[in-house]
């Protein structure tokens, strides 16, 4: 099977095209087939994949109980893939990712400011009543478990061992949460996002 540019008729060959990747054709236009994410279902919180650009909204998503996924260090090419493998949502400022990849569920981010860049995010993916704070991982995504106070008390500070009762931890890399101030400055953040939409 062939895939012509639809400017001069070029022919191209089609596995050129694996993951919706496109090129230029020598008339200037970019080629290529539309491929879909196959996103999670209806009603459901969507599940997000940040590019290289975006690690502290893919933080900020995970405080706020959005499963977004973050690797750094992996091409475009693997990003794509990782998204089709496992219906995620791409996330990216990189206009030449959302030029060169013809995917459906690339979210271009359009601004550098963490807290535009979450009202952009909650309200494209309509994400406002499905905000779950303080149930994923910040560090590596892993949904939160609740924990008793015995079984972490050698792993948080005195002070907090003698304020708080309420812990959680991960299950992944036995990251430790509890309720402190910075917990209350994430809360007062996702408040003022809600009421910006």
């Amino acid at each position: 099977m062939a895939v012509l540019c639809p400017d001069c008729g070029r022919s191209y060959d089609v596995t050129l095209f694996g993951f919706g990747r496109t090129l230029h054709c020598a008339c200037g236009r970019r080629v290529g087939l539309a491929h879909r994410l196959p996103l999670s279902g209806e009603g459901s919180a969507p599940r997000l994949l940040a590019d290289a650009m975006l690690g502290r909204l893919a933080r900020w998503l995970r405080l706020l109980g959005v499963d977004t996924a973050y690797e750094p260090h992996i091409s475009d090419e693997h990003l794509v893939r990782r998204a089709l493998a496992e219906g995620r949502r791409i996330l990216t400022r990189d206009r030449a990712l959302c030029e060169e990849w013809r995917v459906s569920g690339i979210l271009r981010v359009e601004s550098e400011e963490l807290r535009a860049q979450l009202r952009q995010v909650v309200r494209v993916l309509d994400l406002a009543g499905r905000l779950r704070p303080f149930t994923r991982c910040s560090r590596c995504n892993a949904p939160l478990e609740d924990a008793p106070p015995e079984a972490v008390r050698q792993r948080v500070p005195a002070r907090v061992r003698a304020l708080e009762t309420r812990f959680r931890v991960c299950p992944e890399c036995g990251r430790v949460y509890w309720w402190g101030s910075h917990a209350e400055r994430i809360a007062q953040v996702a408040r003022e996002i809600l009421e910006a939409r």
